[in-house]
């Protein structure tokens, strides 16, 4: 008889339409076959990383990407340990990443696994500024914006896990850097733990004449780089103040994520200040860059070692409370970058 592995899973079983959450999945426990076919690694889960592009897969009509189907585990990077092997590559005991999704034990192919040193960096940077959102903060950033010393760059969702990365690589950059986060507390993050030379708290402005007013001030000479991690409102203003040849990076759009995905809200024609700046706008994907995750590791795992790069993890514990985890992205409840520990 052949030996089984437990393992729980969280379906994606039912498409939200405004926040998603618990009821549109079902936790189920099925079982693994113990032995592994050839070059296959299985692994126990320990980090889930939980990503706003999760909730931009779960639209109904083609993205980036064709809809995340339904009926089958919830997809997402995983840091584990490797519990068997038939890959030479892996010992039992390894750290390992992978994107192996929502379920607490997993078989994959060695090749889809990245073995991880935890004497090199905490694992978890795998899922954050040594990982995806590293990637996406570091290529957005330097390729698409083209940051310039003494530039003003601002971004949007600036205390979350690829905002707070921007922040800090366009200061080595040398621009000056203005955060847009949600909170007292984010702002104060800003500033102090990250060194923003100014943030603004959305939520402190009535309306969208005060929240420009606000960027006006942070801003005396126009925006030249603004990197967009959340549309809507806060997009607009900012847009308004670009300067000469400005560059717009969008990262992301999650003001909408939680019911503007299928039928986005309209919102007011921007391409005039386009057109008066000459600027240029560019959205960014961090798919687009895996292939050079080697050139961007270079560079900004030396900063992490020697503690230069800030690395403020929202930790939540428990793999029964990953669906909730992914819905509080959109209330903004985290704080650099989420991860659930089973």
């Amino acid at each position: 008889m052949t030996a089984l592995i437990e393992t729980r899973q969280w379906i994606y079983a039912r498409r939200p339409a405004g926040r998603v959450g618990r009821e549109h999945y079902d936790l189920v426990t099925t079982s693994l076959p113990a032995d592994i076919a050839q070059g296959e690694v299985m692994l126990e889960a320990r980090w889930f990383s939980v990503d706003p592009y999760m909730r931009i897969q779960q639209a109904e009509r083609d993205t980036y990407d064709v809809p995340h189907p339904l009926g089958i585990a919830q997809r997402g990077g995983v840091v584990g340990q490797v519990i068997r092997s038939r890959d030479a590559r892996f010992a039992i005991g390894d750290w390992v990443a992978g994107y192996t999704g929502w379920q607490t034990s997993a078989v994959a192919h060695g090749d889809a696994l990245t073995r991880l040193d935890p004497d090199e960096a905490p694992v978890t940077t795998a899922l954050g500024v040594l990982g995806m959102p590293g990637r996406t903060a570091w290529f957005g950033l330097m390729e698409a914006g083209k940051p310039k010393p003494g530039e003003t760059l601002v971004v949007s969702g600036a205390a979350g896990a690829v905002g707070s990365l921007v922040v800090q690589f366009g200061l080595k950059a040398g621009c000056r850097v203005v955060g847009i986060a949600g909170g007292e507390a984010k702002c104060r993050y800003l500033i102090e733990r990250l060194g923003a030379h100014a943030a603004i708290d959305y939520k402190a402005h009535r309306d969208v004449t005060a929240l420009t007013a606000a960027v006006r001030i942070a801003c005396p000479r126009g925006v030249d780089v603004y990197f967009d991690n959340v549309g809507g409102d806060i997009t607009d203003v900012v847009i308004a103040q670009i300067a000469r040849r400005a560059r717009v990076v969008i990262c992301g759009q999650i003001s909408q994520y939680d019911g503007g995905l299928d039928v986005p809200p309209q919102g007011p024609r921007l391409l005039a200040h386009m057109l008066y700046q000459r600027a240029s706008i560019q959205g960014i994907l961090a798919r687009d860059y895996t292939p050079r995750m080697d050139e961007m590791r270079r560079i900004v795992a030396p900063w992490v070692k020697a503690g230069e790069v800030v690395l403020h993890e929202t930790i939540v514990e428990g793999f029964e409370q990953l669906p909730e985890a992914l819905g509080s992205l959109s209330q903004g409840a985290n704080l650099g970058k989420l991860l659930v520990r089973a």
